[in-house]
């Protein structure tokens, strides 16, 4: 297989910080939920957390 270098036109057209943005919205919704889940389990009296796909965590 050939290198084929990039035109300046092509070159101009990168966008670098595409996957850094998805990547810190993700890792923010990640942390989001959990902090729901702590917050459920441990503040609120209740103590019971149901997720999709049948789980669910109980704090006696």
């Amino acid at each position: 297989m050939e290198k084929v270098p990039l035109t300046n036109e092509e070159l101009n057209n990168i966008k670098p910080g595409e996957a850094i943005t998805l990547a810190t919205v993700m890792a923010i919704l990640a942390i989001a939920i959990v902090s729901v889940i702590v917050y459920k389990l441990f503040i609120t009296g209740d103590g019971k957390v149901k997720l999709p796909g049948g789980y669910q965590f109980e704090w006696k």
